[in-house]
């Protein structure tokens, strides 16, 4: 970004590209980068669409030209259908009609992706995040459209216009929380986890105002379906498939490099592991012990131990070696 899309304005806002921060925005960064710092694990695509929502919200200057106006992305069931808008469909939850409607979701965002992406992977949280949106987009439009033919409600939703990750986010909510059996806050009020998305659909639509109800229950039933349908569907998903093909052509040049344990503060990682020996089945914790505690066999080996051929053997059979073990060690 050049320095000419930073300025301060005379009530000490900041100006990026073609937006003015009231300082939330800042708070965002800072509070992201904290995160991303001190944690062990780094969920890149989380970032990335933190960076994705903030990068539409703000428009720089070098990005304008391709970022459509939000006037030509609002999602509006009567425009999608009528035109067969897949750019609204698909591109308004990107979008966000203020800084702390932005603020608020990436916050949120943050929160339920470093949870997800780390315990189900990258390629997977990428999978689930696309199916989602496709979903929540989906199930609101048809929510707005059957209360358009079945009950003539046309005012507040068929012909409403929404923006927001939000409904996204309400879906993750119940992924996330699906098989918790543990209890949260929402806006003060105690609930089970695993309904507390039902228990912030209500709440918000009595505490926050102009928050779109439909498209958060679209995002909720989204979660559902989701979760059903991961259930039920034993096949590849092709979603999956693609973003796996993607992540697999970026890591294909670093196979060719030398591999290394990690270093950490605590040692290497990756060479410290359990293993059986082959000759008295002694599972032996240091993994970087080459010979085996019990019987001194050398790792990898089988037979005849080779402690019993030094002169520290007392002649022992390989069979009351092993007999020795069991009544050492209670057997396994």
């Amino acid at each position: 970004m050049s320095v000419s899309s930073i300025g301060i304005t005379n009530n000490m806002e900041v100006r990026i590209g073609q937006r003015v921060s009231r300082g939330m925005l800042p708070i965002l960064a800072l509070h992201t980068f904290s995160e991303y710092y001190r944690s062990d694990h780094k969920p890149p695509v989380t970032a990335a669409l933190i960076a994705a929502n903030t990068l539409i919200y703000l428009r720089p200057s070098f990005l304008d030209p391709l970022i459509p106006p939000i006037e030509q992305v609002w999602f509006n069931p009567h425009l999608i259908l009528k035109n067969k808008d897949m750019k609204r469909f698909l591109l308004s939850p990107f979008y966000h009609i203020g800084e702390p409607h932005l603020v608020y979701n990436m916050l949120s965002l943050l929160w339920k992706g470093f949870q997800l992406e780390t315990s189900m992977g990258s390629v997977n949280f990428s999978s689930m995040v696309a199916s989602l949106l496709v979903l929540y987009q989906g199930v609101t439009l048809m929510l707005s459209k059957s209360l358009l033919l079945f009950f003539d409600y046309e005012r507040s939703y068929y012909s409403e216009y929404s923006v927001g990750f939000s409904g996204v986010l309400f879906a993750m909510k119940v992924v996330l929380n699906s098989q918790s059996e543990n209890y949260t806050s929402v806006y003060g009020v105690i609930v089970p986890s695993r309904y507390a998305a039902w228990a912030e659909l209500v709440l918000a639509q009595l505490l926050v105002p102009g928050v779109s109800f439909l498209g958060h229950l679209g995002g909720i039933l989204a979660g559902l379906l989701y979760l059903k349908l991961r259930s039920t569907y034993s096949g590849s998903n092709p979603i999956k498939v693609v973003i796996r093909g993607i992540v697999d052509a970026v890591k294909w040049p670093f196979k060719f490099l030398p591999r290394r344990g990690r270093i950490t503060g605590r040692g290497t990682v990756g060479s410290n592991r359990a293993w059986r020996c082959q000759t008295c089945t002694y599972d032996n914790n240091n993994g970087s012990l080459r010979v085996c505690e019990m019987c001194g066999t050398n790792r990898g080996v089988s037979g005849v131990s080779s402690f019993q051929r030094t002169s520290r053997s007392d002649g022992l059979p390989l069979d009351e070696l092993r007999r020795r073990r069991i009544d050492r060690f209670g057997g396994s």
